[in-house]
């Protein structure tokens, strides 16, 4: 599939600010996160940035993106309709619990946490299923493709709240033993979900897609057309093996090795110090994560590419 750069750039700054506010507010669930006034608006204020970011990001793919709201009249049979209903609704639990501790309504807070946490994990899973749900993508097609895009989501907003946590003086080793383990689950779940894509036994073939397999191995002997079409651009990108390998390397090194190594060291250190670390953790996550992502889309084939050459998906 077409690694476009706007749905790249949708999926991992929206599912940081996503996984930073489910933190945000679970923390402040535990007590672990001050009630100062800057600490809320730079934890759910930049959660939200962070959202409107990637949902304005998501409409430079479309043709049309002034008709992007008609998409929300079909949350009956659309999970990108669902996602996108559910990224409206997840604005006003969130709005609602960031004004809630301005102005100090402790009676209220644990409620409107609780529903920011369960509106962004839902839209997360809404993404996410935008791409599980489709069959004729088997990489795609996967209980792994949800765990993923959640894990990632809390990794990468774990990252952002972490060096908030430094900037704003509220940083505990508490974060770090949390941010551990979001890491380390993020490069397990990648490695599993590769080591899947690539042992699986493929689930449709030349043969069964025109219905010819009774008659021997079938190949395409000539194309339809001279020049690519649209199909072949946006489902049939191809990247070889080789770059692959090497991009999926990447991806692991800085998009969990590194951020990890960077926030344990920064927990060991202060002032400057600990700051330059926890930018480098940041910026290292930045080019693994959108790594990873490109990787998500580039190395899954569609089964339409069956028609124009490929052997089996």
């Amino acid at each position: 599939m077409h690694p476009a750069k706007s749905v790249i750039l949708f999926t991992t700054v929206s599912g940081a600010g996503y996984g930073l506010a489910i933190l945000f507010a679970l923390f402040d669930l535990a007590g672990m996160v001050p009630p100062h006034p800057a600490v809320s608006l730079a934890g759910l204020g930049l959660a939200l940035l962070l959202v409107v970011i990637g949902l304005v990001a998501s409409t430079f793919h479309l043709g049309h993106p002034e008709r992007a709201w008609r998409a929300l009249t079909q949350w009956r049979s659309s999970w990108l309709s669902r996602e996108g209903c559910m990224a409206l609704i997840t604005f006003m639990p969130t709005g609602l619990y960031l004004a809630a501790r301005l102005m100090g309504k402790t009676d209220v807070i644990p409620v409107l946490a609780g529903a920011t946490v369960v509106c962004s994990v839902l839209t997360v899973q809404c993404t996410a299923m935008i791409y599980a749900s489709l069959k004729p993508v088997p990489a795609w097609a996967t209980p792994l493709t949800p765990l993923t895009y959640h894990v990632l989501a809390l990794a990468s907003g774990g990252l952002v709240l972490n060096a908030l946590a430094h900037t704003l003086g509220f940083w505990r080793s508490d974060f770090v033993d949390i941010l551990s383990l979001l890491l380390l689950s993020g490069m397990v779940v990648k490695i599993v979900y590769w080591r899947k894509i690539g042992r699986a036994s493929a689930t449709a073939t030349a043969e069964s897609a025109t219905g010819l397999g009774e008659i021997g191995k079938v190949t395409l002997f000539e194309g339809p057309h001279d020049a690519d079409n649209y199909l072949m651009k946006e489902m049939g990108f191809q990247i070889a093996r080789k770059h692959a390998m090497r991009l999926r390397r990447l991806s692991l090194l800085w998009g969990f090795l590194f951020p990890l190594l960077a926030v344990s060291f920064a927990s060991f250190t202060q002032g400057v110090g600990a700051s330059i670390l926890v930018g480098v953790s940041l910026l290292t996550a930045a080019v693994g994560l959108f790594a990873e992502r490109w990787l998500f889309f580039a190395e899954a084939k569609h089964a339409v590419t069956l028609y124009y050459g490929n052997d089996k998906v």
